[in-house]
Formats: structure tokens, sequence, C-alpha cells
């Protein structure tokens, strides 16, 4: 048995690859996964860039008498989508951001929790 190599017949190039040419496929849905909009951008572009992008995609949400809805209560993202000043902007227009922090871990921590493992 050989060991395969990276980027193989079978697997292909990783898209993500700085150098490689390739896409992204950034989307926004509702809770039921319904897609509101699309943007397909370059492997190598940064996904923070884009978050503002899709929330400004959202159309109004009819339902109820009066003025369409035309922002959510809540944005669900990956690490990918978080900055502090996407966060302010998501703030700024009364959207609650859950988008996980990247946080290094303090050594400390870290530490403590390895040696209780």
């Amino acid at each position: 048995m050989s060991a395969r190599k990276k980027g193989d017949v079978d697997t292909g190039p990783s898209p993500v690859d700085r150098r490689k040419a390739g896409s992204k496929h950034h989307l926004i849905c509702d809770g039921c996964g319904t897609p509101f909009k699309v943007i397909i951008t370059a492997a190598n572009v940064n996904d923070v860039t884009q978050a503002l992008a899709l929330v400004d995609g959202i159309p109004p949400v009819a339902g109820r008498p009066g003025r369409p809805r035309r922002h959510p209560g809540s944005l669900l993202g990956d690490k990918g989508y978080g900055s502090n000043p996407n966060r302010r902007e998501l703030r700024k227009r009364r959207i609650l951001p859950v988008i996980s922090r990247n946080r290094p871990c303090r050594a400390r921590a870290c530490g403590a929790a390895f040696r209780l493992r």
C-alpha cells in the first residue's frame, strides 16, 4: 500500500487553498433552511467580508399587517463570519449576532484542562 499524495485523482485540489482556483458559496437562509441570498466568491476571499452583504440581501418578510420586517431578530454564523466590526454593525441594525468567537486559548487554562483529562 502506498500513501496517497494530497490532491489525488479521487479527491482533487482543495477549493480553499490560496493558490488554487476555485469558489466558495455563501448563503443566508431562514430557520427552516429556505435560502434568501447566495453569493459566490473566489476561494481566497475572506468570509467576514460577505457577512453584511448577505444580511442586506434578505427580502421583506410578509405575514403581519403593517410594514414588512426587513431584518431577522438574530443571526447565527460560524467563526469565519465573526468580527467585532460586523457584530457592532449587526447590533446597530437591531440584530443579535450569535457567532462564536475565535479566541486563542489562555496558557494557564489550557494547561489545567490538559492536566485534568
